[in-house]
This record gives structure tokens, C-alpha cells and sequence, in this order.
């Protein structure tokens, strides 16, 4: 490492004699970096944190492809009055215009595909069991068959010599509403209503789906501008004075999720930043009057630091400001776009870097109080702190790149990202910050020469003494670090996705009007698609799928599966196989003496659905249920729907069912793969358990490596890493005290933490080594310092995520406070009671290595 920075020597020189152009080159360089950011965009879907190449990511990219818009997006919209007749008329002058909109980016291209909006029930009341599917079937015969049942219990009930041993009326009444429901669950999912109205008939709810799959940002911002000034023109009013029109729907929580977590990163960078650089320039402040007035009030000195205060949170920040931009530009040529994780990065990487300034700047103030040249005073900075700062920069990004190798694009991209912006960082604070101090030197902006409190203690004066209660110190850690390691199997893993997710006041207002015109029933959300090679080999996947429903009896995770083919058969032996068994159940239904007399609302409407005789072919089939199986170009039946019986907001659910449909053999030998966002996200968390670990352990044991490499011995280098084991199990301690749980957003900040974490034991172990034997006074009061502010701002940094209104990023910001304050508190408290501990045995210096010789003796 001093070979490198011997070599490195001359540049940073060299940028201080020329200090103008190389701030000119910065901002050049700043300014392109920043055109490139501007482009960036956030992507808020977890699902494509998984790479391209997975098989469930290629389903959805298929099935995006085979269905537009049509697997689940949809743009709704909730039309409002007291009339129905206005709702409707309004609804039918709209569909065509809406359907008609082209794109502004294509205008041969609609925005939309399809809209749900009138069914004709007539057609499907005298044919619902035709097209009702096999288990539907299958239900509406037990219900027979339970009613039969019932009265025949009912007879038995009749003869005054029965007696009744287990009588349980109650049982019986609510199997016999339960049947009542069934019937009427297979009828609402058959037929429906003609209009999607609320139960009032004062809300109809269009859903229109788009044509393209590609529904990025633009496009939704785009079509929700279009269709709103689309109703603007029509003039709601015109048609009832009460009408509103309201615009929904998933692809508008899209929208609204997008644009809310821009503007919360956005503020929470802000105030972070705001809060980072005030903290700083107080600091520096502070030590600067302190240094000048001493410990009395003089209204000059304080005057005329005021007045440099704002200069220095500039010669502080800009050179961090740069480096943000260059990192943004290599975020965009990199990837694109961000993701969740690395949305937050620019809040993070200022809080870190800034870590770098101060040090550099510290050092730099004390090299010129002591009388130094702003030459040499950089050129002393650089060779000393500089190195410390190197190592820990080298660490950061090391560790950071090592993220690249994950799968999980949380990790891959985070790590990428995270550790171009250190290195931008470093190279900023070595190159432009000198140029930065030479020139406000030489304009006045800085009067670094006449603060002459502001050197490190002369040999001999040094503060010294001993560290208080360093036996005490040592012994309570340790408990504490036992009892971390005896809670660390406690820690549990957040699966549920739905505590992640925050609430969209906006989207949630506008889609309880949507919600008015649910018909209720058993939710049959977040399905999976399989999108077959033919319409021939549907049969084969539904049989596999019912296989696996019938045989997986301890954990169910597959509530039905459709496809086109069971709704109404194309092939003539299904056909007749179909007419065969609804003729069986019109008979039951009719003839059957037990059920002939029952007149209840569901046996009517099953004896009317009952009476198709002959096959319907595909023209007959209503267009709006042809509609739900047509594929983009047109084709029908070529995919099959799954419904998930669980609640895939769960993450131990949704990858039960991942695992049951997401790859799906037939009889044959074929491989199909279902895609739905939800397996994507169940692999995401799959990825993420199988990773982390690794991912965690090759961080830590880079870091131990360099640590080793830089300290080039084995006691020293578990010295500098002792803060950040140390603070790490602490920090798992109060997770388990405070019910903190990790997640696959504050994941993240475990290897993060390790490899951002050790800078305080390098620069605590590198200045203790520099002082040598009795300097923990000077150490703590001098670097000491450094560590605090610097780990402070970038627990700033992340505690900027605090404020975050997204659950996910809050918890980034939560778990990285606790982190950086328990590695703090290491490397400040622990730390230098052990060392403190070590020399009163008389095991430093003498079985240690000798302290390193200053940097001026050095030079000597």
C-alpha cells in the first residue's frame, strides 16, 4: 500500500498546484454524469430482482407476450351518479373512444385491448353448466347428491318411531346453507351480471387491459393523461349532473406507487443530506472557534467563522456532490434504471462518503495549524490519514463488488452500484477536495494557517491517561456478546409482503369505488398462467395440475384450475362426454323424487342452466367470455389458469405454490413453467435464502483478507476488525430485544454493514499504531473524533430512510442506525478499553509490534 501511495504522490501534489483545471475537469465530468442520471427511472417491482435467465422470469416474459395486458394489469374505471341509465349510456359512448386511443409513442398502436363490461346472462342462464368446469361440475353434483341426502333425512325425521341419536340441528342448517352457497358461488363465477354494478346500481366499473405488455411508466402516465382528457371532453355532467368519473385500477397503483416512492427517495435524500452537512460544518465550526477563541467568547472569531461555515459544508460536500454524479451516470450505463435497493444510494453513498472528507479534512487543518504548507499539509494528509481512508475505501468497494456475484439483483445491483460510488468517492476526496482546499486557501475563503488550536498535541504534551474502567468495559461486552450469540438463532425473517408494502392513500381512495361492484364469493386473485405449445396439450397440463391437487392433501396450495377447453370443449368426444354428465344432473334435478318439489332460487336457476342437448360451437360462445382465453394474435385456449388456494402475500405461501405450479410435468415428459409475478417473487425470496449466507460470509471474510493484507499482521488486523464482529452481534442483540426482523429489503444492510462497518477499526487501529504505546487519550480525542462524526453522518445517511413512508426502505434505514451506532460504540468504547486492557498486562507494546513511526518522522 505505501509503494501505491508513494506513486500516487505526485497527482495529489499536483492537483493542488492545479487546482483550477482539475476543478474544471471535475465539473465536466460531473455535468455528463448528471445528463445520464436524469434518464434514470425506478423500477418498484420486487419480481424483477430476479435474474433474466430463471425459468419462472421467462414464463412471465411469455406470458406477457401471449396476453398483453390481459394477465392481470388493467386500467379501471369507476363511472359514479345516482342513475344507472346515465352510468350505462355514458359507458357505452366511452368504451369505443377509450378502445380506440393510439399511443403517443406509436400511433398505429391502441392503448388498450379489451374491455369487461356487458355479459350476456340470457345466453349463459340456459347454458351455465355447460360452460361451468369439471370441479364446478363436480360441485354442483354433491350438492344434489347432499340435498338428496338431507331429505331423506328429512323423511326418516317424518316417522314418529325414528329416534334421533346425534341430533345437531345446528350441523345440519349450516350444510344446508353451505350447499345454498355452493350454487350459487358456481352460478356467480358462470353467469354473473350482466353489468358490473354495485348492489345500488349507482357505480359501474369498466376494466379495460392494455395491448401491450410492456406497461413501463411512460406508457401508464401517458394513457391515464389520455383517458382522463378523453373524459374531460365528454363531459361527464352532460349526461348527470352528479356524474364523476374516477380512473383506477392495478396499473394505476402502479403509477401511484412509482411516483410516490420517487418523491419520498427524493425528500428523505434531502433531508438526510441537510441533516449531514449541518452536522458536519457545526463540527468543524465548533472546533474551529474553540481552536482560535479558546475557552472564552469572542464575538470576531465568531463572526468570522460564521461567515466560512457555509464555505466549508461546500469544500466538504462538493467534491461528494461530484462523485454522486459520476455514480449515477455509471448507474445508467450499467442498468438503466434502479430498483428499491438502489433508489436509496444516493442518500446512503452521501452520508459514507462524506465519512471520507471529514477525515481528510481533519487532518489536513491540523497539518496546517501546526505551520505546514498547503502543499505539504496534503501531501503529510494523504501519506497518513489518506492511507487509512484508502484501505477503508478499498474495503467498502471490495466487499461491496463481492454483492455483484448474487443472483438476487437486490445484492448484484446494490453491490455494483454501491461500490463504483465509494471508489468515486475516494478519488474525489483525494483529488478534487485539494483542489478545492488550495484554492479557497489562496482566495481567504479558508484560514486554516491562523488556527493555531487546531494541531495534535506535541510530543510530550499529549493528552494521554488512561482509559476509565477498561477491565469493566471488557467483561460487560463480553457478556453482552455471549448472550448475542445465544439470541442470534431468534432472529426471524419477515415473510409477509404485505407488512412491506405501504398504503396508497390516492389509489386507495379511487378503488373503493371499483371495490362497490365485486360480486364477493372466494377470491380467486394473483393466478398463474401456463401458456402451452398447442391447444392440444392443455388437457395433458390440467391433468398434471389436478394430479398434483388430488395427491398434495398435507399442505394444498392450488384452489382450481381453467382453461379454455373445459369451459367449453372444442374436441366432439369432450363435447359429448360434457352433454352426458350435465344431462345426468338436469335428470337428478327434475326427476329425482326427492328434489322434484324443491323450488329454492338455486335448483331453479340449476334446472334452467341444465338444458343444453347439443354442442356449442366457438361463434356461439359470447364474446366477452371468448375474450378471457384469446391470446394477443388471436389464438384461443392455448394456456391454462391457475388459482392459488393461499394467500401469496405470504412468503412461506407463495412458495408452497411456486414450487407446486411453477414447473409442471406432463404424462408425456413435456416441461411447462407458470408465470405470475407472484413466483417471481417467491423465487426472488428463494434466491435470497439460498444467497445470503454466502453472500454475508464473502464479505466478511474479503474484509478479514485485506485487513490482513494492509496490516500485514495477523494480531493488528483482528484488532481493526474486532469493532465491526463486535458491533454486528450487538446489533443482533437489539434486533431480538426490540422485535426488530430482517427482511428482503434491510437484508441488504448486513453485508453493507460489513463492508462499510470497518472503517472505524482501520482508522482507530491505523492512528493508535501511528501514536503508539500510551496514546488511547490522543487517539480517542483525535481520530476519535473523526470516527464519530464520520460514523454519525453516514448513520444520517441511512437514518434518512427512516423517514420513509415505504416499509420496506424504512426498515433499511432502522436496522443500518442500530448497526452503525453498535459498531460505533465498539470502536469508541470497546475498542480502547481492550487496548487499554492489553497494556496494563504488558501485552502492548512489548508482544505486539512496535508503533509506527509518525508521519513527519518519516519524512525525515
Amino acid at each position: 500500500m505505501k509503494c501505491v501511495f508513494d506513486l500516487l504522490r505526485p497527482v495529489v501534489r499536483g492537483a493542488v498546484q492545479h487546482a483550477v483545471w482539475v476543478l474544471l475537469g471535475a465539473v465536466l465530468l460531473s455535468a455528463g454524469g448528471l445528463h445520464l442520471a436524469q434518464d434514470l427511472t425506478i423500477d418498484t417491482d420486487i419480481a424483477n430482482l430476479v435474474p433474466d435467465s430463471y425459468d419462472s422470469v421467462q414464463a412471465l416474459e411469455t406470458l406477457e407476450e401471449t396476453l398483453g395486458g390481459g394477465s392481470g394489469k388493467d386500467m379501471a374505471v369507476a363511472i359514479v351518479s345516482p342513475s344507472f341509465e346515465a352510468n350505462k349510456a355514458f359507458a357505452e359512448d366511452f368504451i369505443p373512444k377509450a378502445l380506440s386511443l393510439k399511443r403517443r409513442d406509436d400511433s398505429t398502436q391502441s392503448y388498450l385491448r379489451r374491455v369487461e363490461y356487458k355479459r350476456e346472462v340470457e345466453f349463459l342462464q340456459e347454458n351455465a353448466l355447460y360452460f361451468a368446469s369439471d370441479p364446478e361440475l363436480a360441485q354442483v353434483e354433491d350438492v344434489l347428491q347432499n340435498k338428496i341426502e338431507e331429505a331423506k333425512q328429512a323423511r326418516r325425521e317424518a316417522n314418529p318411531f325414528y329416534v334421533e341419536i346425534d341430533e345437531d340441528e345446528e350441523a345440519d342448517s349450516a350444510r344446508a346453507e353451505n350447499d345454498a352457497e355452493q350454487l350459487q358461488a358456481v352460478y356467480d363465477r358462470v353467469v354473473g351480471k350482466r353489468y358490473p354494478i354495485s348492489g345500488d346500481s349507482t357505480t359501474m366499473a369498466l376494466r379495460f387491459y392494455p395491448s401491450s405488455g410492456n406497461t413501463n411508466l411512460g406508457f401508464i402516465e401517458n394513457l391515464y393523461a389520455d383517458v382522463r382528457t378523453l373524459v374531460d371532453r365528454m363531459e361527464p355532467a352532460s349526461y348527470h349532473p352528479e356524474m364523476k368519473v374516477v380512473l383506477s385500477g392495478r396499473l394505476y397503483r402502479q403509477l401511484v406507487q412509482v411516483q410516490t416512492i420517487r418523491s419520498d427517495v427524493a425528500g428523505s435524500f434531502g433531508v438526510g443530506v441537510a441533516c449531514v452537512v449541518l452536522i458536519v460544518i457545526l463540527y468543524f465550526f465548533y472546533k474551529a472557534y474553540r481552536a482560535r477563541a479558546g475557552g472564552t467568547f469572542n464575538g470576531t472569531v465568531l463572526l468570522q467563522e460564521l461567515l466560512r461555515a457555509p464555505f466549508l459544508g461546500l469544500l466538504i460536500g462538493l467534491p461528494l456532490f461530484m462523485s454522486l454524479t459520476w455514480t449515477g451516470g455509471a448507474a445508467y450505463l450499467l442498468f438503466g434504471e434502479l430498483n428499491l435497493m438502489t433508489s436509496t444510494l444516493g442518500l446512503i453513498l452521501f452520508g459514507l462518503g462524506i465519512d471520507y472528507g471529514i477525515h481528510f479534512y481533519g487532518r489536513y487543518a491540523e497539518e496546517r495549524a501546526q505551520g505546514q504548507s498547503i502543499v505539504d499539509a496534503v501531501d503529510t494528509t494523504f501519506t497518513s490519514t489518506g492511507q487509512a481512508i484508502a484501505i477503508g475505501a478499498l474495503t467498502t468497494a471490495v466487499a461491496l463488488y463481492v454483492l455483484t456475484l448474487a443472483d438476487f439483483k437486490g445484492f448484484s445491483e446494490f453491490g455494483a452500484v454501491a461500490g463504483t460510488g465509494v471508489i468515486f468517492a475516494f478519488l474525489a476526496t483525494v483529488i478534487v477536495m485539494p483542489a478545492l482546499l488550495a484554492l479557497f486557501e489562496r482566495i481567504r475563503l479558508l484560514d486554516l494557517e491562523s488556527a493555531p488550536g487546531m494541531e495534535p498535541e506535541a510530543e510530550g504534551s499529549r493528552v494521554g491517561g488512561r482509559f476509565p474502567g477498561a477491565r469493566t468495559v471488557v467483561v460487560g461486552s463480553g457478556i453482552a456478546l455471549v448472550a448475542a450469540l445465544a439470541f442470534l438463532p431468534r432472529v426471524q425473517f419477515q415473510y409477509d409482503f404485505g407488512a412491506l408494502e405501504p398504503a396508497f392513500t390516492e389509489y386507495d381512495e379511487k378503488s373503493q369505488y371499483v371495490g362497490r361492484t365485486s360480486t364477493g364469493g372466494q377470491d380467486r386473485d394473483n393466478p398463474a398462467y401456463i401458456v402451452a405449445d398447442s391447444q392440444e396439450d392443455v388437457p395433458e397440463i390440467v391433468q398434471a395440475l389436478r394430479t398434483k391437487m388430488r395427491t398434495d392433501t398435507t399442505s394444498p396450495t392450488i384452489l382450481a384450475v381453467e382453461s379454455l377447453q373445459e369451459r367449453f370443449p372444442v374436441a366432439d368426444t369432450a363435447q359429448q362426454r360434457k352433454l352426458r354428465r350435465i344431462a345426468e344432473i338436469q335428470q337428478t334435478a327434475t326427476e329425482n323424487r326427492f328434489l322434484k318439489d324443491d323450488t329454492s332460487e338455486g335448483m331453479q336457476k340449476l334446472r334452467r342452466g341444465s338444458q343444453t342437448r347439443a354442442p356449442i360451437s366457438l361463434d356461439q360462445v359470447p364474446e366477452f367470455l371468448r375474450e378471457e382465453y384469446t391470446t394477443k394474435d388471436g389464438d384461443l385456449g392455448q394456456f391454462v389458469i391457475v388459482y392459488p388456494s393461499v394467500g401469496v402475500s405470504d412468503g412461506r405461501k407463495s412458495i408452497a405454490f411456486a414450487k407446486d405450479v411453477g414447473t409442471v410435468t406432463t404424462e408425456d415428459g413435456d416441461t411447462y413453467h407458470a408465470g405470475s409475478t407472484q413466483i417471481v417473487a417467491a423465487e426472488m425470496l428463494m434466491i435470497l435464502q439460498r444467497e445470503a449466507p454466502w453472500m454475508i460470509g464473502g464479505v466478511f471474510l474479503v474484509v478479514a483478507l485485506l485487513m490482513l493484507l494492509h496490516f500485514r499482521d495477523m494480531r493488528w488486523a483482528l484488532m481493526a476488525l474486532i469493532p465491526l464482529v463486535v458491533g454486528i452481534l450487538w446489533m443482533l442483540l437489539l434486533m431480538e430485544v426490540f422485535g426488530l426482523m430482517v427482511n428482503f429489503y434491510n437484508m441488504i444492510v448486513l453485508p453493507a454493514l460489513l463492508g462499510i462497518g470497518n472503517d472505524d477499526g482501520v482508522h482507530m487501529v491505523h492512528r493508535y499504531r501511528e501514536e503508539g504505546h500510551g496514546s488511547i487519550g490522543t487517539v480517542l480525542r483525535s481520530t476519535g473524533e473523526h470516527v464519530f462524526i464520520g460514523n454519525l453522518t453516514t448513520a444520517v445517511g441511512f437514518g434518512g430512510l427512516v423517514l420513509s413512508f415505504h416499509p420496506g426502505l424504512n426498515s433499511i434505514g432502522t436496522l443500518a442506525v442500530v448497526g452503525f451506532g453498535t459498531t460505533l460504540l465498539a470502536a469508541l468504547v470497546f475498542l480502547p478499553a481492550l487496548f487499554q486492557w492489553l497494556e496494563d498486562a504488558d501485552v502492548a507494546p512489548g508482544n505486539l509490534p512496535d508503533a509506527e513511526p509518525s508521519a513527519q518522522e518519516g519524512a525525515a
